[in-house]
């Protein structure tokens, strides 16, 4: 199929203009997914053309004058009418941009690959439907192995890139005394000596091999934050292997964001020399005795470019996850974040089903973003995953009195979580921090998501960035 086609054919959908909705499902973690009034014209859209890559779908952006779902649109036209659910064949392969464009009490579906338009008539309205559509999916590509994850603590969204071995330790000391059920301690990013560097350790550090040995001697399993699938400019990976990079057509390296003050490019795993690399990294941490791992930030594997061997994008993308299964053994956990959803299926344990968490709240428009309003949108849009693709991961606990509205999010990573992170200096709580942590501690559920037995609070849902007066001057055509 070239370019967009309209699905079975078919006229535009009949829908309510005031209780219609329609469901996004986002290309990664961090792009946004959940439902809107059908007279919000389009989702969530990135407020700068810099997001784009890192956010979204690089080769497809996101339509302005549509709705748009990566493998992955829902329209219910109104409450209790069945629910129209259009979505792929196999997200291994390939994965179709699908859009929805209102006008007139209508809505037109275009698509630009293959899919199926189920007419569902079940329970549940929208989020039911799209736990059938889930479990369909699973039963036809496979179904993945569901499995449990031990309750985590994580240095992140405490001390960000300035985390030291002495913050480790003094958080070790602090889980003994206060005799939290931590089963997990993940090393985030900080530890490392660059992007891209990932055996040699910073200046907080003396060694990674000693710091998962003091996690380990304190009888808790460790865990390690890697954004394999990037480069970045100031490391000795990029200065060193310049032909370890995927290429755009004039033989320039892709850049994947600017982040860390500095450009960060992809790493290309069907290189001979940097898939050789990924297992070394991989199977060194296996060896230190790491047995929980979270791969970050990979989109990137996924970005279409020239690599060394002539392959599709997602190819080369499953290729990277398959090494680094292979690498950390079959009883390691294996968390994706950053990650395009369908490909990842079968090969992660975890995966995040939204934007960061953050001390503020206000996304202020930008839902792709840092911002617990952003976190919270999708990870109650993603909540029909859990069980059914993996374990959801909604991001990190964060309890302490400085993170606003806490309550609001404890309440969501309660309800539609299932992986409970810690991600506090545990000397940061008060009273109430503390007893949610010491709650919300606990190994993740493994059994699917029902929408029916944990409602769903509008409030929760996405409201969308435009109005019903500029819906109805956009054009019909959701080619836009």
């Amino acid at each position: 199929m070239t370019g967009f086609e309209p699905i079975d054919d078919a006229a535009p959908l009949p829908v309510d203009p005031v209780q219609g909705r329609v469901y996004e499902f986002g290309w990664q973690s961090w792009s946004p997914s959940t439902v809107y009034p059908v007279t919000a014209g389009h989702g969530y859209r990135p407020t700068d053309d810099v997001f784009l890559t890192p956010y979204y779908r690089r080769e497809k952006p996101p339509s302005t004058t549509s709705f748009q779902g990566e493998g992955l649109l829902a329209v219910e036209p109104a409450p209790g009418e069945p629910v129209h659910v259009v979505a792929l064949d196999d997200g291994r392969v390939e994965v179709p941009t699908i859009r929805a464009a209102y006008r007139d009490g209508a809505v037109r579906i275009v698509v630009d690959g293959a899919v199926e338009h189920t007419v569902d008539d079940g329970p549940g309205g929208l989020y039911g439907a799209l736990a059938r559509f889930a479990d369909r999916y699973t039963a036809s590509v496979g179904r993945p192995t569901i499995r449990s994850a031990p309750p985590v603590w994580a240095s992140w969204y405490q001390y960000f890139t300035e985390f030291t071995e002495d913050d480790l330790v003094r958080n070790l000391d602090l889980m003994d005394r206060l005799e939290l059920p931590v089963g997990v301690v993940r090393l985030d990013d900080a530890f490392q000596a660059g992007i891209g560097d990932w055996l040699e350790p910073s200046e907080g550090f003396t060694s990674v091999e000693g710091m998962i040995g003091r996690v380990l001697d304190r009888g808790r399993r460790a865990g390690i934050w890697t954004a394999p699938l990037l480069v970045g400019a100031h490391s000795r990976t990029f200065a060193e292997h310049p032909d370890w990079l995927v290429r755009d057509s004039a033989g320039q390296p892709i850049l994947a964001m600017h982040n860390w003050d500095q450009d960060c490019y992809v790493l290309d795993p069907t290189h001979p020399g940097a898939a050789e690399y990924l297992r070394e990294v991989f199977t060194t941490y296996a060896g230190y005795g790491a047995t929980y791992f979270m791969v970050d930030f990979m989109y990137a594997g996924a970005v279409e470019g020239v690599r060394h061997d002539d392959v599709a994008a997602l190819t080369a993308y499953r290729g990277a996850l398959e090494l680094i299964r292979e690498s950390i053994g079959p009883d390691a956990l294996l968390q994706g974040c950053g990650a395009p959803m369908f490909p990842s299926i079968g090969l992660v344990d975890t995966m995040r089903v939204g934007t960061d968490v953050a001390p503020h709240w206000d996304a202020a428009g930008e839902f792709s973003r840092p911002a617990t309003q952003a976190a919270v949108v999708s990870t109650v849009g993603r909540g029909f995953t859990q069980g059914r693709f993996w374990v959801n991961d909604p991001d990190c606990l964060v309890a302490r009195p400085q993170i606003e509205r806490r309550e609001v999010w404890a309440d969501v990573v309660e309800r539609y979580g299932a992986v409970r992170i810690s991600s506090d200096g545990l000397d940061q709580l008060d009273d109430w921090g503390l007893e949610t942590t010491r709650r919300l501690l606990e190994p993740a559920r493994t059994e699917p998501f029902e929408p029916a037995r944990v409602p769903i609070d509008p409030s929760l849902h996405g409201s969308g960035p435009t109005t019903a007066a500029a819906t109805q001057e956009a054009t019909d055509d959701a080619d836009g």
